[in-house]
């Protein structure tokens, strides 16, 4: 806490604008580094333990709607009707899935998990809310891995469109950020948000086409769960991107990218808007 702390007095000191917002940046990767660090210390498996509840939820995912519930599907270049098929069209949506709600649950507690760096350090509290987003992302990027050599192994191919990935990534990290930054502002004022959260959370994954196909989804209502719902043109870009070689839902893709930025800085504002009330409160 006190690197933490000399870190921010130097970020707040007497620096030109584009050095604060390097040191900012530089703070912020301490504080994530820090942060992973943290979560899994004196375990033995240490941060593999992301990868291995991203894998455990895709066993009991695949075994309840492939096995039990017998949901196929086809990919070209895997196995039809195959379990494995499913297994890794199933993982490809629920990587961004549990990257976003991993951040959005944790960085709702960030201000008030934080009151001391609220309260006693000149702290640039905007980074509060992004540092369990970038630690839950950089978590994800495991079963991102692992995801692409299973897929290599399968399907005997790499997708050159792999190198898109980052461009939908964009979206993912606004969506979450502009409202880790919302209900990090409102939690300090109102302490039943985590909780509603989480509700608002279950009903979101399954309108969401993650564990089920979009093609099941009613004609009627299929345009609007993926016009005005980014986490679902998220997941199918994903699967577009690494199982399918190609980009079916460009248009999606583009309408999530707006919606998210438009969110973003909504969040901000408001996180803005009751920032110098925190103290306070606190």
């Amino acid at each position: 806490m006190k690197r933490v702390a000399q870190k921010a007095r130097r970020v707040g000191g007497r620096l030109p604008a584009i050095s604060q917002r390097w040191g900012k940046l530089n703070l912020l990767a301490t504080l994530v580094r820090r942060d992973l660090e943290a979560q899994y210390k004196g375990s033995i498996l240490g941060n593999l333990w992301p990868l291995l509840n991203q894998l455990s939820q895709l066993v009991i995912y695949t075994y309840v709607f492939s096995i039990v519930l017998k949901v196929k599907l086809s990919l070209a270049g895997f196995p039809e009707n195959s379990d494995i098929t499913f297994g890794v069209w199933l993982f490809a949506g629920l990587l961004p899935w549990s990257a976003f709600t991993s951040g959005l649950i944790k960085s709702g507690v960030s201000v008030v998990g934080q009151p001391n760096l609220v309260k006693k350090v000149v702290f640039p509290l905007g980074l509060l809310p992004l540092v369990p987003i970038f630690t839950a992302f950089i978590e994800s990027s495991l079963g991102l891995a692992a995801l692409i050599v299973i897929v290599a192994v399968s399907s005997q191919k790499l997708n050159a469109t792999l190198c898109l990935l980052p461009l939908v990534w964009i979206p993912q990290l606004l969506l979450t950020a502009g409202l880790g930054y919302l209900t990090a502002g409102l939690t300090v004022f109102l302490r039943d948000i985590p909780q509603t959260l989480g509700v608002i959370l279950n009903f979101w994954f399954y309108l969401t086409p993650i564990v089920y196909p979009a093609s099941v989804i009613p004609q009627e209502w299929r345009a609007w769960i993926f016009w005005l719902n980014p986490m679902a043109a998220i997941a199918e870009v994903y699967r577009d991107l690494i199982l399918l070689g190609e980009v079916k839902h460009w248009g999606e893709w583009g309408v999530a990218t707006l919606i998210s930025a438009a969110i973003f800085c909504g969040g901000l504002a408001v996180y803005r808007r009751l920032r110098p009330a925190f103290a306070d409160v606190l």
